[in-house]
């Protein structure tokens, strides 16, 4: 599953992967970010939040490839990843280089706490 949610008065996108994620759940979360991509200007963070993820598999790769493009569209300046399990990452910065035309700055934290603090600096 994908939780998708934002914080309109801090410009934060939040994407929380729980559990075993699919193609078509991040796929399908697009939507719900296209939805509230409105409510955000310009230069706002996204959160990548995956302390909760169990499983995610290389076939989940273009879908997150294209929610990246969908993100560095709309104007994204600083991505904040959550990855307490080196294990669960599956390229995220090699992705970066290739869907992040715009190179919004990219922070990779182990925890959320530390997570917090890359947003607010």
């Amino acid at each position: 599953m994908v939780l998708v949610t934002t914080n309109k008065l801090k410009q934060i996108l939040c994407l929380a992967y729980v559990d075993v994620v699919t193609p078509g759940e991040i796929d399908g979360c697009r939507e719900e970010v296209v939805g509230l991509l409105p409510d955000l200007k310009p230069g706002f963070s996204l959160l990548v939040d995956l302390s909760q993820l169990t499983t995610m598999g290389i076939d989940c790769v273009e879908a997150i490839g294209r929610n990246m493009e969908t993100a560095d569209h709309a104007g994204v300046g600083t991505v904040v990843r959550v990855i307490p399990d080196p294990n669960k990452d599956i390229g995220m910065n090699i992705l970066s280089v290739f869907h992040y035309r715009k190179h919004p700055r990219i922070v990779t934290c182990d925890n959320m706490a530390d997570g917090v603090k890359a947003l607010l600096a």
